[in-house]
């Protein structure tokens, strides 16, 4: 799966059978705010979890603390206990 940083649009995204998958992010201090998540309609579920999870790498790479805002990704937050590390002090998910 290849994951393309857009910057001028502040976004990952990659591309499916079916489209454009994308994430919307904000980056302030050393935290990045995952705020929305942009789907199609005929991806499934495994796919999209795949993609958020490679998202997830990129953002440890960058040694980055991540906040989910957009309830997709507070619902795999949840469903994968492993990233809670990756959210910053005092946030519980």
């Amino acid at each position: 799966m290849e994951i393309k940083d857009n910057e001028l649009l502040r976004q990952f995204e990659t591309d499916t059978n079916t489209g454009l998958l994308s994430i919307e992010y904000s980056v302030q201090e050393r935290k990045i705010f995952l705020t929305k998540f942009i789907e199609n309609d005929n991806t499934d579920e495994e796919y999209q979890d795949e993609f958020i999870k490679n998202v997830l790498e990129i953002a440890q790479e960058r040694k980055l603390k991540v906040v989910p805002t957009h309830i997709k990704l507070i619902k795999f937050f949840r469903k994968n206990r492993r990233y809670q590390e990756m959210l910053p002090p005092g946030i519980k998910i």
